[in-house]
């Protein structure tokens, strides 16, 4: 692991020094300048809090879900991929047992490393994610050790690019370079983010987010076996089959939201108790059959909805690998648009019961099908109730499309993503 001054960096940055790496690690050249500036206002504002000294510069990226619409936390299988808007920081490791961090427009915070015990007041915090990624590679084993940081990140927040697995990410990342020369697995920092998110923080939430940000790429990940998860990496460019993947934030408030997620995994572990099994990964149609009108009256109608959308879901996610493998874009985005449909009925992720008045994903949903036609399909991104929607567009409506919605949600609220091959890693890795 290589580390410059802040002034070595900032100057190689503007001499054009790391412009191929730049390209590459964000899949776009049309990235380069702005990445070049983003990286030099990062190391400046390092410089503003910190000494100058030197430092490393490190990346963890969003991630995108292509397949499998609240699969993992049933033990499913989904299709996710690291995308090219990402958490960076500037960082150096300290003698002191202490963690300081100042993320851009917050104040500095530390976390003694001599302090990780879970704190219920520090929960939905950024100092409970610090604390609990740290707690949990002490627990497996690994070493920590003191470090300092200035962190920035383009992963817009709320917006189902999973903000807070990036930062997990990130931050296993910096003590796994520091402290543990690399050797901790891109999976095992993945586990300890979500360690962290599920514990400290106090989100329920599945694998599937840090996995996609910690491997990089499009992967295909099947959560069968709990502490073994089954990984393959798919080679898929879609700008040659003429598409562009878009992204667009409803800007859809999260507020008071999270019960309405803690109640999917809830519902569907009822459904899967009633069979007497962990997880509906246990359940097949067969036995949901021959078992609906019980079911209905021990869990409810939505539970057995939600059931329903993960038996067809999880199906789905293998079918959708095998198009991709063979390059049929035809028959992927028909399975796309399915697993839409399957969130807005069975689902039923897309808008809160309690607030029928505020509706950001079930318009842009219903705009994004009536402009687009024929010429693309979409789809219900991430967690779902708010945040955003998912859009494979031909490349030839792309402009058209992002100005529509932007109409709609506000300038920018549209834009394409390019799966990123790389997860969390040093810069100069």
């Amino acid at each position: 692991m290589q580390s410059y001054t802040v002034k070595e960096w900032i100057q190689d940055f503007e001499a054009g020094k790391y412009d191929t790496r730049l390209a590459k690690l964000y899949a776009d050249d049309s990235q380069v300048e702005y990445q070049k500036d983003r990286y030099v206002k990062t190391l400046t504002a390092y410089r503003k809090y910190f000494d100058e000294e030197a430092v490393s510069l490190y990346s963890a990226p969003g991630r995108t879900e292509l397949g499998g619409n609240h699969t993992d936390h049933q033990r499913g299988e989904v299709l996710a991929a690291a995308i090219n808007r990402d958490a960076i920081a500037a960082a150096a490791a300290v003698p002191e047992p202490a963690v300081t961090v100042v993320s851009e427009g917050y104040e500095k915070l530390t976390v003694s490393l001599q302090d990780l015990e879970r704190r219920k007041e520090d929960a939905g915090s950024t100092k409970a994610l610090i604390r609990g990624v740290l707690a949990g590679i002490q627990e497996r084993g690994y070493r920590i050790g003191g470090f300092q940081a200035y962190v920035t990140s383009d992963v817009l927040v709320g917006a189902g690019l999973s903000s807070s697995a990036a930062y997990e990410t990130l931050i296993g990342t910096i003590v796994n370079c520091l402290y543990n020369a690399g050797k901790i697995p891109a999976m095992e920092i993945a586990e300890i983010g979500k360690y962290a998110e599920n514990i400290y923080f106090g989100k329920p939430c599945g694998l599937m987010d840090q996995a996609a940000c910690s491997l990089g790429g499009l992967v295909h990940i099947d959560f069968a076996e709990e502490d073994d998860p089954k990984t393959e990496h798919i080679d898929f460019d879609m700008n040659r089959y003429g598409y562009s993947l878009c992204i667009t934030d409803t800007k859809g408030s999260h507020a008071d939201l999270t019960e309405e997620y803690a109640a999917v995994p809830a519902e569907m572990k009822r459904a899967a108790e009633f069979f007497g099994k962990d997880v509906l990964r246990e359940v097949n149609t067969e036995m949901l059959f021959a078992n609906l009108k019980e079911l209905r009256a021990a869990a409810g109608d939505r539970a057995v909805l939600r059931t329903i959308h993960f038996i067809t879901e999880n199906a789905r996610v293998q079918q959708e690998k095998d198009a991709l493998k063979k390059g049929d874009m035809e028959k992927f985005l028909a399975l796309v648009k399915a697993s839409g449909a399957s969130s807005f009925q069975y689902l039923q992720n897309i808008y809160t019961n309690t607030d029928v008045q505020h509706q950001n994903v079930s318009v842009a949903l219903a705009v994004s099908e009536l402009y687009l036609g024929e010429n693309g399909v979409c789809r219900v991104h991430g967690g779902g109730f708010a945040g955003t929607i998912q859009a494979y567009v031909k490349n030839e409506m792309t402009d058209g499309y992002r100005a529509l919605m932007d109409s709609v949600f506000g300038e920018g609220a549209s834009s394409v993503l390019k799966i990123r091959n790389y997860g969390g890693v040093s810069f100069l890795e």
